[in-house]
């Protein structure tokens, strides 16, 4: 997983829970990386795990809570770094298509090691959409922050009914492998203002 996340989630957390949270994350968390985190280092996406686990018991948050806080932060802070990704796209659907089309081939290109999700978007119509998510990785609640935060900056917010259609974990069902290896299929369903 790219630093930069864990640098965004650092960044966060001060400014959520303050600049003393964030060193109390760091020191309860068990992070092989000592939680040194640079924005173009690689990590185990288990430290996100870790750290995430760390600060829903250190704030009484439930883990997809924040992780959906944290991915409506984040989004934010990706729209002030690349914002020509946010500009070349004038709806939140021509947002959300052009997520693999578009930002993930240039996200591969600065960094060829990346794993990234997949999002796989399906008009429906013009005021509707399917988005199918595709992850090795536990953040489906990371990337729902995402998208409710990029339906924010389109002004789309209030007309976005937002589900799960579908979510299934492939692959070896015991526990472990269910948080920490397996394959996550996603799918949420989108209808804009003219359609309800």
């Amino acid at each position: 997983m790219k630093g930069m996340v864990f640098t965004e989630l650092l960044g966060f957390v001060e400014q959520t829970y303050g600049e003393d949270a964030v060193d109390d994350l760091i020191e309860g968390s068990d992070l092989p990386s000592g939680g040194a985190y640079t924005a173009v280092g690689t990590y185990d996406h288990k430290e996100m795990q870790s750290l995430v686990t760390t600060l829903a018991a250190q704030s009484n948050t439930p883990p997809n809570e924040l992780l959906s806080l944290f991915g409506q932060h984040l989004i934010q802070r990706f729209k002030a770094s690349f914002p020509d990704f946010f500009r070349t796209a004038p709806t939140l659907f021509d947002f959300l298509e052009s997520i693999d089309n578009h930002i993930h081939v240039e996200v591969r290109k600065l960094y060829p090691d990346a794993e990234l999700p997949e999002f796989r978007a399906e008009r429906l119509g013009s005021a509707t959409m399917h988005l199918d998510y595709h992850s090795k990785r536990p953040f489906e609640a990371l990337a729902s922050g995402l998208i409710l935060g990029a339906a924010q900056l389109y002004g789309e917010f209030k007309a976005i009914a937002l589900r799960v259609l579908s979510a299934a974990c492939s692959g070896n069902d015991a526990p472990a492998k269910r948080q920490n290896g397996c394959s996550r299929r996603n799918r949420w369903s989108f209808t804009t203002p003219t359609a309800i």
